[in-house]
């Protein structure tokens, strides 16, 4: 998907403005120069004035008289008689109509001939252009002599003594405050973009990333990023101490169900011993469940270069050892892949995941496969499976498909999400689907190590 960021949207709005202006002004400036408009040619009362002059004149001095009434814009000549005036152009005699009928009711007892001319320009660059904005009209009014009095007349762009068209400078002027104001826009949205990518690599188990010196940027901007500069120290702080403190009281209780293990030991009832040991395995299981996540949310697993297809290998036996039903296949490119991160991490994601397939499913069946860049390992069990609604769900804390909080039909709830912990902890991906023999399949991806990276 495309990102606009915010000085992109503003310069666009900028860029779309200033061509609606110019399209706007473009528009007004051809619907005024190239149609009828009657300031942009000579009136009729100074046709006639300038007629009846040359008329009343001194032959000898006509052509003092014409040059003293002519101007770039405004050409003053007088045709013989019997001259065959030049027809316009075909897309031009319609208007022609137009301006005779205007002009010969405006000039009564004359002959006056009005056409549309694409008079001859100098530019070499724009020929056509130049044509289109000089608006030039030929105006025959005939003489009593039976001369013809032919003015030329054009409707230019306005310049400035520097020979540049007027308001060109404003737009010049225009068009660099602009640019200025860009850049200054995109120097003062840089710190909000790079502010955001400071967001985005925020993780509370670690230091908090450094945020962008915005010493020059506006009030508003430094404030935001030192406001949120405090609120990730005070968030890495309190997250730090709740982890501290989650950790602490686990070792301690840990210590004290291994004490009270040992005074189980003298219950004389065998069945009500077994009972106590089982309900005291399951409260040190629990405890070291969350003494692992406390780990992973103060940052501290240590990372070791671990011999996963071995690791695994050595949970199916103790699984087998016990009377589990537990197979497990391997691909043999699988053999010697390391995985770095945290030894007892990683056997805590394949034990939790073994023991929820042997508990709820009678079977797990491993199989590891390497798929660069990772390794991968799934557990499929012959249980009723998990519906796909809830899969997500069931990988959150204390979420299980028996909704009763009885610990005789279940765990804690808590095995599948330490699992996912420990397995994003180790930049690894989990996820759950649907066995092929109707059951639940589990599958991990942990990145290999690769010491050449």
């Amino acid at each position: 998907m495309l990102r606009v960021t915010l000085a992109t949207r503003l310069a666009l709005i900028v860029i779309v403005a200033f061509s609606a202006i110019s399209i706007t002004i473009i528009a007004v400036f051809y619907r005024t120069s190239v149609r009828e408009n009657e300031l942009a040619r000579p009136s009729p009362g100074r046709l006639a004035a300038i007629a009846e002059m040359v008329e009343r004149s001194d032959p000898r001095m006509r052509s003092v008289l014409l040059e003293a009434a002519s101007s770039p814009q405004f050409v003053v000549r007088v045709e013989a008689a019997g001259a065959t005036p030049a027809l316009p152009p075909r897309v031009l005699r319609n208007q022609q109509a137009r301006l005779d009928e205007m002009y010969s009711s405006a000039l009564p007892g004359r002959d006056v001939t009005v056409a549309p001319t694409t008079a001859a320009t100098h530019d070499r660059w724009f020929p056509r252009l130049a044509r289109a904005m000089s608006n030039a009209v030929e105006f025959r009014i005939g003489l009593n002599n039976g001369e013809t009095l032919v003015v030329d007349a054009t409707t230019r762009l306005p310049v400035t003594p520097f020979g540049l068209p007027v308001g060109l400078g404003a737009g010049l002027f225009g068009t660099i405050v602009a640019l200025l104001a860009l850049l200054v826009m995109q120097r003062e949205t840089r710190p909000l973009a790079q502010l955001a990518a400071a967001v985005d690599r925020v993780d509370l188990s670690t230091d908090p990333p450094p945020l962008p010196e915005a010493r020059r940027s506006a009030p508003e901007i430094r404030a935001v990023i030192a406001a949120f500069n405090r609120l990730q120290t005070r968030l890495s702080e309190m997250m730090r101490s709740r982890m501290t403190l989650i950790g602490g009281i686990a070792h301690d209780v840990r210590t004290f169900a291994t004490r009270l293990r040992l005074r189980v030991e003298k219950i004389p009832d065998a069945a009500e011993q077994q009972r106590a040991i089982a309900d005291i395995d399951d409260m040190i299981r629990l405890l070291d469940d969350a003494l692992l996540s406390s780990r992973v949310g103060a940052g501290q697993l240590s990372q070791e270069m671990v011999d996963f297809a071995a690791l695994v290998r050595m949970e199916t036996d103790d699984r087998r050892a016990q009377g589990s039903h537990v197979e497990l296949s391997a691909d043999e490119a699988t053999r010697g892949v390391i995985v770095l991160g945290d030894r007892l991490a990683l056997r805590r994601i394949v034990a939790n995941i073994v023991d929820n397939a042997i508990k709820y499913g009678r079977v797990a069946r491993l199989r590891l496969q390497l798929e660069n860049p990772a390794i991968v390992l799934t557990v499929d069990d012959e249980g009723p499976g998990i519906p796909p609604d809830r899969r997500q769900a069931m990988l959150e804390p204390f979420n299980r498909l028996e909704t009763s909080r009885n610990r005789a039909t279940g765990g804690a709830g808590l095995g599948l999400a330490v699992a996912r912990s420990l397995v994003e902890a180790h930049d690894g991906t989990i996820g759950l689907a649907a066995a092929p023999g109707g059951g639940t399949r589990v599958r991990i991806g942990l990145p290999v190590f690769r010491p050449d990276a």
